[in-house]
C-alpha cells in the first residue's frame, strides 16, 4: 500500500480530488459510518454514507448504545451535502436519530429504509421532523459534485442497496451490506445486469463488505431457511419459540409460513418485531392482512397450537426472550419439552448474554436449537465465492475492504489481489484515502466513541463510563471529615465503601484499616497545614488509597469530602 503523501503539496496545488475515510466500520463491524469528499483539500463537498451505532460490551458499563464521535466533519458540516442511507439495520441507521441535530441536512432512503426511521423518530426522536427523502429502489439523483445510483442487493432485511458514485474523477461502488441471494425471500434479488453494466462503463473503486472473507463457497438462501423452519416446526410436538433478528422481514415471514404449514397461532412479542412489521405492511413487504396474535393471547391455545416469534436473539437482558427465560415475563412461559430454536448469529460480544439465555431456557427443561445443529439461520454478507462473482462483474481499479474487524480486512485484501485488483488499501477508521488522483493515504482524521447513557450523550475518555469502568474493579471508598479553622477533627470521619472487601486477610475490618490511615495523616500534617481543605482532602485520599491497596492489593476511588467549621465573626 503506498504510503502517505504530503499533505502542504495537495493544499498547494488547489486541485480537485476524491478522497474517502471511515469514522466507524474500518476494523469493527458495526458503527458504519463513511464519508466521501470531491474537490481542492480547502474546499471539498462531503458526502455521508450511513450513520450507524454499535452495542456496548463488558467494558462499557450503564451504557445503551455506542455512536461515533463525528467531530470531524461536524467542524465542516457547511461543505456537508446530504446522508445516504444503504439499508435500515441498526449498524447503519442507528445513530441518525441521536446525531442529526449535530449534522442538519437532509437524509435519503429508499422508502422501507425510510420508514423505519420515521417509525423510530416517532418512537424517539428529536425536536422537528427529520428531513428524509425517498428514493425509489433502483433510483438515481445528484448530490453536489456526486451523481447516485441505488443498486439493489440482497442482504437479510428489505431494500439493501449498493451506492454507485460518480464523480468528475471516476465511479465509486459502495456496496453497502449484501450477498448474492437470487431468493431472498421478500423483496427483489441483486440486480445483477446493472452491476455488470457499472463493471462494462468502468469502475474506479469499490468499497466492500468484508464480514465473510474468511468463509468458503456461497451462502445458502432465505428460501432454504424458511424450508427447514417450516419441517422443524412441523415435526414438533410441543410450542415452539423462535427468535431472530428483528429486522430480517424475510424470516418474520418464514416463521408466519410455517405456522400456516403446521396448523399452529403466530404469536408476537417485542416491540422491535411490531415495528418491522407495520413498516414491512406499509411498504408491501408483508400482506395488509398479516395474521398474528399479541403476547397477551399465549396463554389461550393448547402447547401443540402455539408458534411463538419474539425478540432477544442476542441475550438483550430487557428483550422478551431473556424475560421468557428467566421466568419474569409476564404473559409468556416455556416449559419442559418446548422448542426454542435462535434463528440467528450470535454478534461477537454476546457470546456470554446468549448463552445465559440459552443456558437458563435448559434449566427450565427447554430445548434449545441453533444453527449449530440444524440449517436455522443464514448470513447476510457474502462468502469468498460471491466476493469473487462480484469482483469479475465490476473489474475495479482500487479495493477498499471494509465492514470487518482488522482481519477480516486484511484477508479481503488477499482475495482482492488475486482478482487482480491494482491497488488495495485495507484501512482503518480515521485514514483518509485519496482515490484520486493518485491513490494513496493522505491524512489522519479524529474518530473516537460517544455513548448514550439514558438520556444524555456522554465521551468516552472523561465522562461517566469511564469512572463506572474503574468502580467496577476496584470499588469506592468515601470519606468526609469536619475540621474546625485552627485544623482540629471535630468529629469521627464518615466513611462508607461499596465493591470493597470488608475484611482483611487477618479478618480486620477494612473500616479500621481506613480509621487508621486517616488518623495516621491526619497527625502527620503540621496544624498549620491543616487549615487548607485541599491539602487535608490530597493527603486523605493517598493515605487510603494506599492502605487499602497493602491490605487488598487493589486501590479504590477514593472520594474525600472536607468540611471547615470554625468560631463565627
Amino acid at each position: 500500500m503506498a504510503t502517505k503523501g504530503s499533505k502542504a503539496k495537495s493544499a498547494k496545488s488547489g486541485r480537485d480530488e476524491l478522497v474517502f475515510v471511515a469514522l466507524g466500520g474500518l476494523g469493527e463491524i458495526g458503527m458504519n459510518v463513511y464519508l466521501y469528499g470531491f474537490g481542492p483539500e480547502d474546499a471539498r463537498q462531503w458526502l455521508m454514507v450511513d450513520l450507524g451505532l454499535t452495542f456496548p460490551g463488558p467494558s462499557e458499563p450503564g451504557v445503551d448504545v455506542v455512536l461515533p464521535d463525528l467531530s470531524f466533519i461536524v467542524e465542516q458540516r457547511q461543505s456537508l451535502l446530504g446522508i445516504v442511507l444503504t439499508h435500515a439495520h441498526e449498524d447503519h441507521i442507528g445513530a441518525v436519530i441521536d446525531l442529526w441535530p449535530e449534522l442538519r441536512v437532509p437524509v435519503y432512503a429508499t422508502p422501507f429504509t425510510a420508514g423505519m426511521l420515521k417509525s423510530k423518530n416517532g418512537d424517539f426522536g428529536v425536536k422537528g421532523e427529520l428531513p428524509i427523502t425517498e428514493i425509489p429502489l433502483g433510483g438515481r439523483f445528484s448530490l453536489g459534485p456526486f451523481d447516485l445510483e441505488f443498486v439493489t442487493m440482497a442482504h437479510s432485511i428489505p431494500e439493501p442497496s449498493a451506492l454507485a458514485i460518480r464523480t468528475p474523477l471516476g465511479l465509486v461502488l459502495h456496496t453497502g451490506d449484501w450477498k448474492l441471494d437470487q431468493t431472498p425471500g421478500v423483496g427483489d434479488p441483486p440486480d445483477e445486469s446493472k452491476l455488470k453494466a457499472l463493471g462494462d462503463d468502468g469502475v474506479l473503486a469499490i468499497v466492500c463488505d468484508s464480514t465473510n472473507a474468511f468463509r468458503d463457497g456461497r451462502s445458502p438462501s432465505e428460501l432454504d431457511i424458511a424450508k427447514s423452519i417450516t419441517s422443524i416446526v412441523k415435526s414438533a410436538k410441543r410450542r415452539v419459540a423462535v427468535t431472530t433478528f428483528a429486522s430480517n422481514v424475510a424470516r418474520v415471514k418464514a416463521v408466519a409460513d410455517a405456522a400456516r404449514a403446521s396448523g399452529r397461532e403466530l404469536i408476537v412479542a417485542g416491540r422491535a418485531l411490531h415495528r418491522i412489521i407495520d413498516v414491512a405492511k406499509e411498504t408491501g413487504y408483508l400482506p395488509q392482512n398479516f395474521r398474528f396474535h399479541d403476547q397477551q393471547r399465549f396463554s389461550d391455545f393448547d402447547a401443540a397450537d402455539v408458534l411463538l416469534l419474539c425478540t432477544g436473539s442476542q441475550g438483550e437482558p430487557r428483550a422478551a426472550m431473556a424475560r421468557i427465560a428467566e421466568e419474569e415475563h409476564p404473559d409468556i412461559s416455556l416449559a419442559k419439552g418446548d422448542l426454542v430454536i435462535f434463528s440467528s448469529r450470535t454478534i461477537p460480544g454476546n457470546e456470554k448474554s446468549v448463552g445465559a439465555v440459552q443456558n437458563n431456557l435448559a434449566r427450565n427443561g427447554c430445548d434449545v436449537l441453533t444453527d449449530n445443529e440444524a440449517l436455522v439461520h443464514v448470513t447476510g454478507h457474502p462468502r469468498r465465492d460471491e466476493l469473487r462473482q462480484m469482483y469479475s462483474w465490476v473489474r475495479p481499479l482500487i479495493s477498499v475492504p471494509m465492514h470487518g474487524e482488522a482481519r477480516h480486512l486484511k484477508e479481503h485484501a488477499r482475495l482482492a489481489r488475486e482478482a487482480g485488483v491494482r491497488d488495495v488499501f485495507p484501512m482503518l477508521d480515521g485514514e483518509i484515502l485519496r482515490i484520486a488522483p493518485d491513490p494513496r493515504v493522505i491524512d489522519d482524521a479524529p474518530v473516537g466513541r460517544r455513548f448514550r447513557d439514558g438520556r444524555l450523550i456522554v465521551p468516552d475518555l472523561d465522562g461517566p463510563v469511564r469512572e463506572r469502568r474503574k468502580l467496577s474493579v476496584v470499588g469506592v471508598v468515601i470519606v468526609s471529615l469536619v475540621v474546625s479553622k485552627r485544623g482540629e477533627l471535630l468529629d469521627d470521619p464518615a466513611i462508607e465503601i461499596d465493591g470493597v472487601p470488608a475484611e482483611t486477610a487477618k479478618r480486620t475490618p477494612m473500616l479500621d484499616v481506613i480509621r487508621s490511615a486517616i488518623d495516621g495523616t491526619l497527625r502527620s500534617i503540621p496544624p498549620a497545614r491543616r487549615k487548607d481543605a485541599a491539602v487535608v482532602e490530597d493527603a486523605v485520599r493517598r493515605a487510603v488509597r494506599a492502605a487499602v491497596n497493602d491490605a487488598w492489593g487493589k486501590k479504590p476511588i477514593c472520594k474525600v469530602m472536607v468540611h471547615m467549621l470554625g468560631e463565627q465573626g
